[in-house]
């Protein structure tokens, strides 16, 4: 066993903050992503298209038919008066059957079209939500460093389920209203191209008055978005630390805190459904005084040039309906701001650096039957790590450990203990140097196949919820009962999971707070136990139990140790006087190496952090 280290000025660890301040939005860029995402549906968006245009057609032709029956009656009434015939009944039937018909079949294609829609939406939705799950796998983790899991399950959660409803109200919207205003159109002008001219008129003022008001309410949309993620991940936060909060009387602060939050985003939110609301009112106004214009001119020309009495209906009515899209378009655009500020949030996570990919043709500690063939040689060559480049914590740290030893990492809080094995099962980059298993660099395998070979027991015991069998289970999903319960009793566990009432299959909540911490270490254990690593870390595994619970797990770990490769990170030093070797870590470097009774020797750094320790224990 070989070691060398070197000396250089020391650094402290930080952790990189969320930049402050709002990006430049991109609405045209995020939009055209966002139809990049529907073109595997082309065909059916096409479906949608014409069933839209059918139904709207239909739609359009029967304000045109009424006004036939409304003509027809008219003149019978005329010719009844003067004598000269009577009401054709038969053939107002006629007209009014054919427009009973037109409104089933515009019935039926609108739920055509709307189910076709629903249908592309939630696939859409779909997919980015996998991506969104993928993309969490592939982050490394310094990217949840820097961010709250409330702002992260935000953007799951409230920004794709945004762009789902959005996309399914706005797409059939903008089909529809765009045939509506064609359709209506041409209708208009076939009646008369001067009651068409007096409806145009006030077009381009609801256009002015709805563009200005996209304008204005395209950052409101936006800070809605942003502010319900923060709201979300203080909730989180507050409720993942809850006793910790109420022990320290924190209620105060966290509701003052919320408070804000909560009134950030009842500002912008007002906002935003204000501009959006006010939008419908200016263009009904406008477009009521177009309306008015209408019927006046209207009777003049029918007055003066015998325009019939139920093409002035059905004029009055297509402006009605004219002015209908024209409205919903500017109810869309609405829409596509809070789209695109939601869609916007999910392609700026969809687009975070990813970790560095696994190589091409990576190498592996398995025959050709998929057995492991691992001694567990490790070594660290010339190692430089900091999370912040700027601020080195591990400074060339080389060092050669041979199969079977038992190292012992120490020191003070933030020494940089810990950082070691996160390096060595590659949660994060090397600033520079190799680390090397069985001569193998860990950057030539695959991370799936680098952390096989590791069992972890972190300072945080962790569970899911499900039952205490499961738990083990998750470190061997192939595991019998039998290799659970074995685990299990080289774990020490054994004898507390059957004095449960409903022993291996007890549900553990998702919290864990039907166990105690001690206990959850254990199962942790076990778990390691069963999954049969051939090199072990031990991050902190006694420091939650009790003295009793601490000798157990101990003589556990003696048997599990046996001739494998553990790092054990300790704070109590007594747990590791047996370590091969300590490595003494202070302010990222590695001060002191060697055994317990050569360290105690030197009556170095390492001595004084025994010794202060029993005379804490003996004050």
């Amino acid at each position: 066993m070989s070691t060398r280290q070197k000396t250089h000025r020391t650094g402290m660890r930080t952790r990189p903050g969320m930049v402050a301040g709002e990006k430049a939005k991109n609405f045209k860029g995020t939009i055209r992503k966002l139809i990049r995402y529907m073109r595997p549906y082309l065909f059916g968006i096409v479906l949608i298209l014409i069933f839209a245009a059918l139904s709207t057609a239909f739609s359009i032709l029967g304000p045109r038919i009424l006004g036939m029956a409304t003509t027809t009656l008219a003149q019978g009434i005329a010719a009844k008066y003067t004598g000269t015939g009577g009401i054709d009944f038969v053939r107002i039937r006629n007209i009014l059957l054919l427009l009973l018909g037109l409104y089933i079949a515009t019935g039926l294609f609108s739920y055509v079209q709307g189910w076709i829609m629903a249908g592309i939406t939630q696939k859409v939705t779909y997919h980015l939500r996998k991506e969104i799950s993928e993309k969490i796998n592939r982050l490394p983790l310094r990217y949840f460093d820097s961010q709250t899991h409330g702002e992260v399950l935000s953007r799951i959660t409230n920004d794709v389920d945004t762009v789902s409803q959005s996309l399914n109200q706005s797409i059939n919207q903008v089909f529809h209203s765009l045939i509506m205003i064609i359709g209506v159109l041409y209708m208009m002008i076939s009646i008369s191209w001067l009651m068409t001219l007096m409806a145009l008129t006030v077009i381009p003022l609801s256009g002015i008055c709805a563009a200005w008001v996209v304008t204005h309410s395209q950052k409101y949309f936006r800070a809605q978005q942003e502010i319900l993620g923060s709201v979300n991940g203080h909730i989180e936060e507050m409720y993942g630390g809850h006793i910790v909060m109420k022990a320290f009387n924190g209620e105060e602060r966290s509701i003052r805190e919320f408070s804000r939050l909560n009134e950030d985003l009842y500002t912008s939110a007002w906002k935003a459904m204000f501009m959006s609301g006010i939008m419908q009112p200016i263009t009904g106004f406008i477009g009521n005084i177009g309306y008015v214009g209408c019927c006046v001119l209207g009777g003049y020309l029918s007055v003066r040039h015998g325009l019939a009495i139920g093409d002035i209906q059905a004029f009055i009515s297509y402006v009605r309906s004219f002015n209908q899209p024209i409205t919903q378009t500017a109810q869309i655009m609405n829409i596509l701001q809070s789209t695109a500020a939601a869609a916007e949030r999910v392609f700026e996570f969809l687009e975070e650096e990813e970790e560095i990919p696994d190589p091409a043709n990576p190498i592996t500690f398995r025959d050709e039957n998929g057995n492991l063939k691992l001694k567990g040689n490790v070594t660290f060559e010339d190692v430089v790590f900091g999370y912040d480049p700027e601020k080195i914590i591990i400074h060339d740290f080389s060092a050669y450990f041979a199969r079977g030893s038992q190292i012992a990492i120490v020191g003070p809080t933030g020494a940089g203990k810990t950082t070691i094995v996160k390096l060595l099962m590659r949660f994060y980059e090397l600033n520079s140097g190799h680390i090397y298993v069985d001569g193998k660099k860990t950057t030539d395998m695959t991370r799936r196949e680098l952390r096989s070979i590791f069992g972890m027991v972190l300072q945080d015991a962790w569970l899911r919820s499900g039952t205490i069998m499961e738990n083990i289970r998750y470190g061997k999903p192939d595991a019998t009962d039998e290799e659970v319960i074995r685990a299990a009793e080289n774990a020490y566990v054994d004898h507390f999971i059957r004095t449960l009432e409903n022993g291996y299959e007890t549900v553990i909540n998702e919290e864990s707070t039907n166990i105690s911490q001690g206990q959850k270490q254990l199962l942790t254990i076990a778990r390691a136990f069963l999954s049969d690593p051939k090199i072990l870390i031990l991050d902190e595994a006694t420091s939650s139990v009790d003295t009793r619970t601490e000798i157990l797990i101990q003589k556990g770990m003696e048997n599990l140790m046996k001739g494998r490769t553990s790092f054990v990170i300790a704070h109590r030093l007594s747990t590791i006087r047996n370590a091969d070797m300590i490595i003494v870590m202070d302010h990222g470097d590695i001060v002191e190496i060697g055994s317990h009774d050569e360290l105690l020797a030197r009556n170095g750094f390492y001595a004084k952090l025994y010794r202060s320790q029993f005379e804490e224990a003996g004050a």
